[in-house]
C-alpha cells in the first residue's frame, strides 16, 4: 500500500490545505526532509574541518535522529512513504549515498587527526553510523516509549566509545575509573 498524503498530514496532525501550502507532493515532503538531514552534515563536515571532530559527531548524531521531530506518527508515516514506491526507495538511496560520503569525509578527517580510530575505512564507519542512527529512529518510531532527543544521546553515548582511537578509548575508560 502507498503512504498517501492524507496518511502523512493525519500523523502530522496538519490540514490537507496546510501541507500543500508548504509542499507540492508527498515526495517533495520526503525531499526536503532528506535535504534538511543533508545540510546538517554538511554544515557538521565544515565544523569538523576547523576543530575538535568527536563533539560534532556528537552533535550530528542526536540532531539527525531528532531532527525537528518528535512526532513518532509522523515518523512512521516519512518510513512508510519511503518504502511506498520504487522511486521514492531510489531517491532515498541517493540521499543516504551522498550522506554516506559526507560522514567519510568527517571520519577521514578524524582519523588524519588521531582522533577515531583507523582499522576501519571512513565508508565502512559511516555506513555502521548510518545504520545505527536509522535503526533508533526507526525503533522509537515504532514505540515511543521516551523523548526522541535523550534517547539519542543515549545510543550516541553508549556506541562512541566503538568509534575513538585506541588511545582516546583507553583515556575515556582511566577517566570513568575503569582500568584498560
Amino acid at each position: 500500500m502507498e503512504t498517501t498524503v492524507e496518511d502523512i498530514t493525519e500523523a502530522a496532525d496538519v490540514g490537507k490545505g496546510t501541507f500543500f501550502n508548504y509542499f507540492r507532493t508527498k515526495e517533495h515532503v520526503l525531499a526536503t526532509f532528506g535535504a534538511e538531514r543533508l545540510a546538517s552534515i554538511e554544515h557538521a563536515l565544515e565544523r569538523a574541518k576547523s576543530g575538535p571532530v568527536m563533539p560534532v559527531l556528537q552533535d550530528l548524531a542526536v540532531d539527525l535522529i531528532s531532527h525537528k521531530t518528535e512526532n513518532a506518527a509522523l515518523l512512521r508515516a516519512i518510513y512508510a512513504a519511503h518504502a511506498s514506491c520504487a522511486s521514492v526507495r531510489a531517491e532515498l538511496h541517493k540521499r543516504l549515498q551522498i550522506g554516506r560520503r559526507l560522514l567519510a569525509e568527517i571520519f577521514a578527517i578524524a582519523q588524519e587527526r588521531g582522533e577515531m580510530r583507523r582499522d576501519i575505512s571512513p565508508a565502512e564507519m559511516a555506513r555502521l553510523v548510518q545504520i545505527v542512527l536509522l535503526g533508533v529512529t526507526l525503533a522509537w518510531a515504532l514505540h515511543p516509549d521516551s523523548i526522541l532527543r535523550a534517547t539519542a544521546q543515549q545510543a550516541w553515548d553508549l556506541f562512541l566509545p566503538s568509534l575513538l582511537a585506541d588511545e582516546k578509548r583507553k583515556g575515556a575508560k582511566h577517566r570513568r575509573g575503569v582500568r584498560a
